[in-house]
């Protein structure tokens, strides 16, 4: 665990959490949450003192658990957000290298399920991972998967923040002002990172499309193509998750004054504004990737559709070249037919002029035949 104190312009970390914060300051306290339950004691007390409550335990279950989904619960005290963020890279190795030993351990024989229907990376990110803030009025505590580098990654970017602030002879750093206006900052990052992921996954789709619409296609990455769609409906399952997450938050922040700035009501009501406007600017992100994943899935659902009308319409062309092709040779059928009749006085049968008129008549028939078909257009060349 390590803790951050925000006071004015500048940070520092800290061993322990202080006895007090100074005025205008607050502390953040971000850990792995495998280290949550040995850190828990240390934690309660930390809220009791500086943020004037205990966190409840069904609380710490959200916290600590890595399924839940992106929610939000509030108290007179704190609130608690729970923020599904996108899969690394390295979480994404280590699922698949998961799953490729529970299916050595069980003897799975063939090749391995995720080899037969490859996936790109962008696509698995989106088994994303659960990220918990405890939002207090003086204490923030975050928790994250193991091996987050978000927390590391925002405190580097303050530090670097705060140098360049103190090198330009006092210039106001760019720090964050309240533990929810940190809170919101990492997940508008969070989200930033879905609204990048909408090119690799347009790639991916047109690759799959182009495919599925090639003229005589055979096409066989239907797995692919399924696994694309389940992951599409997962993104949106998960956005919406997280839009209803962000709506209640935006409620509370209208609705309860912000404790702590009692000094000036009207700079109280300039910073919940702030967060206000900053909550609504990471849920117009969150809109943006819904509706960009709901033209995905429609765009693949139409690809399917004229894929088939495709198919049907090759289909139709086939069987009315057949049809034209029985109609041609029928008549002729009627001719061999009557004058294979075995009985012993037929027209023309012992005539020495008999099959070359018969032939010609055929001839003449099939002419007549192609020609009222091409006029009726029922044979045409395709083009």
């Amino acid at each position: 665990m390590q803790i951050v104190e925000f006071t004015g312009d500048s940070l520092r970390f800290l061993d322990a959490f202080p006895e007090a914060t100074t005025e205008g300051g607050f502390v953040w306290a971000f850990l792995d949450r495998a280290d949550l339950p040995r850190e828990q004691p240390a934690l309660q007390a930390a809220a009791q003192r500086l943020g004037g409550s205990p966190l409840l335990e069904l609380h710490w279950n959200d916290l600590g658990s890595d399924v839940h989904p992106s929610h939000y619960d509030g108290t007179s005290v704190y609130d608690i957000v729970i923020f599904r963020r996108l899969a690394s890279l390295a979480e994404v190795k280590r699922d698949i290298e998961r799953d490729a030993a529970v299916s050595a351990y069980h003897g799975q024989g063939g090749t391995p399920w995720r080899e037969r229907h490859p996936m790109p990376d962008s696509l698995r990110r989106i088994n994303s991972r659960a990220v918990g803030f405890a939002v207090f009025d003086r204490l923030l505590i975050s928790v994250h998967p193991s091996g987050c580098v978000t927390a590391n990654t925002f405190v580097q970017r303050y530090l670097a923040d705060a140098k360049v602030a103190v090198e330009a002879n006092g210039s106001r750093s760019r720090l964050p002002s309240s533990p929810a206006d940190l809170a919101l900052r990492m997940i508008n990052t969070m989200v930033d990172s879905y609204l990048d992921l909408r090119r690799e996954l347009s790639s991916y789709l047109e690759q799959l499309q182009a495919e599925l619409l090639k003229p005589n296609p055979r096409f066989v990455a239907w797995g692919q193509l399924m696994d694309a769609r389940r992951q599409l409906a997962l993104l949106e399952d998960l956005c919406e998750e997280q839009q209803d997450a962000m709506q209640e938050w935006i409620d509370t922040l209208r609705e309860l004054p912000l404790a702590g700035l009692a000094g000036d009501p009207r700079q109280a009501n300039a910073r919940r504004d702030a967060l206000v406007v900053r909550a609504r600017d990471v849920q117009e992100h969150i809109d943006r990737v819904i509706h960009h994943a709901r033209r995905l899935e429609q765009a693949a659902e139409t690809a399917v559709q004229i894929h088939f009308s495709a198919q049907g319409h090759r289909t139709n062309d086939i069987m009315r070249t057949l049809t034209a092709v029985t109609a041609v040779f029928l008549p002729l059928n009627l001719f061999t037919g009557f004058f294979g009749m075995n009985f012993e006085h037929l027209p023309l049968i012992h005539s020495a002029a008999g099959m070359w008129f018969t032939f010609g008549a055929m001839v003449l028939l099939v002419v007549v035949v192609v020609a009222v078909f091409l006029r009726k257009r029922y044979i045409d060349r395709s083009r």
